[in-house]
């Protein structure tokens, strides 16, 4: 198990303790320092079974700055979050085939047992 971890983020933190306290081994990727490739995150969407827009932070001033209102394709997506990892949605759990964004924290229940 992996979690695409942003320990200043409140719901990251709150993620990744709630899976600690499962007794569960995880997997630590601080996504700002180690971001993921485009094939990782082309994986990652396959396994939350969304769009890439729907894995940004669009209210991110990056996003706002540089790429709202801009019609782009999925893989113009995906590199914006490879190209600018702090746009990417957060935190995210994956469990062999399965992921989900712990907002809220809860959401990852369903994958982790």
């Amino acid at each position: 198990m992996k979690i695409y971890h942003n320990p200043r983020c409140s719901k990251s933190r709150q993620t990744l303790s709630l899976i600690q306290e499962k007794g569960k081994k995880i997997e630590i990727i601080e996504y700002l320092k180690n971001p993921p490739k485009f094939e990782d995150l082309e994986l990652i969407l396959v396994k939350l079974s969304i769009s890439p827009i729907d894995l940004v932070r669009r209210k991110e001033e990056i996003w706002k700055e540089n790429f709202k209102g801009r019609e782009l394709k999925d893989n113009e997506i995906i590199q914006a979050m490879v190209d600018h990892p702090k746009i990417i949605e957060r935190p995210i759990v994956i469990n062999g085939t399965k992921a989900r964004i712990g907002r809220p924290p809860e959401n990852v229940l369903e994958i982790i047992d």
